[in-house]
């Protein structure tokens, strides 16, 4: 095994986009600690999750997603969350507006364009949010003496200022980790923040039951389900099978054999846990600014029924949307066609089509109902015995599903280079959520 990691420093390209990575990520976590002008950061953590955790709501929630920022209200307070929401919109408008959707099938020009827009309501959500956290940290003021050093508009004009480049930066740093580095850019972005806080998570949590062994050793087995549980689902697959003819091409055969189309059950991976929460998260930051939305931020306990009805709905429906923009039934259906294959008992074409969309749409409602159960049922240890959201399901979802996927592409650049993969074997590989073979 250790000779199989050792391959990795044998690939120079390899060598580099992990180096990249790695160095992309240490600068992330730097700028977590740089605290905005004008606030009082050890209040700031005391307020939002007693400097460890952040258990407490909606602000822990959002702590855990910007990787403990939110506490030490730094320059990248409102983390990647920003860019999330606009890729969001931008893909629910994408089903609306014409012109977009032909943006969307015009190949490599399209994509950039979309990319440009998804950039400019990055900055404009960034603006709203920073705006919102900027009222509310004068109105905490007043309860809370020394907060906010000068709680005038200079102060919201330079929070403002500040959030926003933060988190254009972190847009642009997601970017090139995708470009030049390992694995999703932005995924991996959360997934550094989460990690980070999980000392300090386990450190609380065995102090909170040091003496309550049992429900400790319960706990811990639980959570080793849930991995177990999430792993199990991010490698399932259904397998369709696809036929090719024979086919003579000059004095050769080629073709006739059998093989299939592997469909995940979870083909949109993380993305909609991280979508919902971020659908859900908004409100709270808005409502700080406009009072007309207060009410329903107020509602929306991390622990309630509300909250987690809305986040199993939006979590069902992001699975539905999300597979729906990145796997085309009809693209698929006539690339089988083009290559001379069929699926046995079905014609060609149009039927393909509306065969493989029926078998993806029943296999996304279950993965939609594993993402959900996953999510939310944790939450129970959350609201009963305090424990800290790094231990929730969501989190668990992300690490072990970004973990998975870079995972898979490292295997593959060892495989292509003809080394072993990180399972040992050229024969084995570990199926990330994008992997395409069974």
């Amino acid at each position: 095994m250790l000779s199989n990691f050792a391959n990795i420093t044998r690939v120079p390209e390899l060598r580099r986009r992990i180096l990249f990575t790695l160095g992309m990520l240490a600068v992330y976590r730097v700028g977590v600690f740089i605290t905005i002008p004008g606030v009082n950061r050890e209040k700031m953590m005391r307020m939002v999750g007693g400097g460890g955790g952040g258990r407490g709501g909606l602000l822990g929630l959002f702590n855990m997603f910007t990787g403990g920022a939110l506490e030490r209200m730094s320059i990248f307070a409102l983390g990647i969350m920003p860019y999330i929401s606009a890729s969001i919109i931008i893909q629910l408008l994408q089903v609306v507006v014409p012109t977009l959707t032909r943006l969307s099938k015009e190949g490599e020009v399209g994509r950039q364009k979309i990319n440009q827009y998804t950039r400019y309501g990055t900055i404009l959500l960034s603006i709203v949010q920073g705006i919102g956290i900027g009222f509310w940290l004068r109105s905490q003021s007043v309860t809370i003496p020394g907060l906010v050093v000068y709680a005038d508009f200079m102060f919201i004009f330079m929070t403002v200022l500040t959030l926003t480049c933060g988190a254009v930066f972190l847009m642009w740093l997601g970017e090139k980790m995708t470009e030049h580095g390992i694995g999703n850019g932005i995924s991996l972005l959360i997934y550094a923040g989460i990690v980070a806080a999980f000392p300090s998570a386990i450190a609380s949590t065995v102090d909170m039951f040091s003496e309550k062994l049992v429900e400790l050793l319960l706990l811990v087995a639980f959570m080793i389900l849930v991995v177990g549980v999430i792993v199990f689902f991010e490698r399932a697959h259904r397998r369709i099978p696809v036929q090719y003819a024979k086919r003579v091409i000059g004095n050769q055969v080629t073709g006739g054999q059998a093989s299939h189309l592997p469909l995940k059950v979870n083909t949109a991976g993380v993305i909609p846990p991280i979508f919902a929460s971020s659908v859900l998260m908004f409100p709270a930051t808005v409502s700080q600014w406009l009072p007309i939305l207060k009410p329903v931020s107020d509602n929306l306990r991390f622990d309630g029924l509300l909250y987690n009805s809305i986040y199993v709905a939006l979590t069902v429906f992001f699975a539905y949307f999300y597979t729906a923009v990145t796997f085309n039934p009809t693209d698929v259906a006539d690339n089988i066609k083009k290559n001379g294959g069929y699926i046995p008992g079905y014609r060609p074409g149009k039927q393909t089509a509306e065969y493989i969309d029926f078998v993806l749409s029943r296999i996304t409602f279950a993965g939609a109902v594993y993402l959900s159960a996953v999510c939310v049922l944790p939450n129970i240890l959350i609201a009963k015995y305090g424990v800290p959201f790094y231990f929730g399901g969501t989190s668990l979802l992300i690490v072990v599903g970004v973990a998975l996927d870079t995972a898979q592409q490292i295997e593959s650049h060892l495989i292509t280079r003809h080394y072993e993969g990180l399972t040992g074997s050229r024969g084995t590989k570990i199926r990330g959520r994008n992997s395409s073979t069974a």
